[in-house]
């Protein structure tokens, strides 16, 4: 059974920088729900060209997969300023307050080098798709840079807001991993 986690949302104080990633990570959670309500509605009219028209179907299962992938790539800065990724925080909990500090440190940082890496990554695989025209190889036929822009827009964002996350730690304007001092 799962448990609620001690951690709790993103705190951003009255520092601008924070505030404005918080916004933008809470419009890009929108626009992952948005996809995945998008995603249903087509599901929902494939079934029923398939089911009651008996139809065949081109363009919807390929769309539902990439929005699907799309939302998930684009909902993970909103996931993070919630704090709603996988949390085990047993050895914060058993740390004094300057040792989960500096934990803390070390993760975010650690964690935004791997992003950012990813983010590399993912930029070059979109830019090899748009530079060099790739289009599925399904009847639909769509251009793949659009898809795979998810990829770095996801990874940008999500490195955007742990950045955040690092500099509200710096400065103070949240807890390390989010737990009270005196937990």
């Amino acid at each position: 059974m799962a448990g609620q986690s001690s951690a709790a949302v993103a705190q951003t104080g009255s520092n601008i920088f924070l505030r404005a990633v918080a916004a933008i990570s809470t419009f890009a959670g929108w626009c992952s729900a948005a996809m995945i309500v998008i995603a249903v509605a087509i599901t929902c009219q494939m079934i029923f060209i398939r089911a009651v028209l008996n139809g065949s179907t081109i363009w919807q299962t390929e769309a539902v997969i990439y929005l699907m992938v799309a939302a998930t790539l684009i909902g993970l800065p909103y996931v993070q300023r919630l704090r709603g990724h996988v949390n085990v925080d047993l050895i914060p909990l058993m740390l004094g307050h300057r040792a989960r500090w500096l934990l803390a440190v070390v993760t975010l940082s650690v964690s935004c080098v791997i992003i950012g890496v990813m983010l590399f990554y993912g930029y070059e695989y979109w830019h090899f798709a748009w530079a060099r025209n790739w289009h599925s190889d399904t009847v639909w036929g769509v251009r793949l840079w659009i898809p795979y822009l998810a990829l770095p827009v996801g990874f940008a964002l999500l490195l955007l807001q742990m950045v955040a996350d690092l500099v509200a730690v710096l400065i103070g304007a949240d807890t390390p991993f989010g737990l009270p001092e005196g937990k």
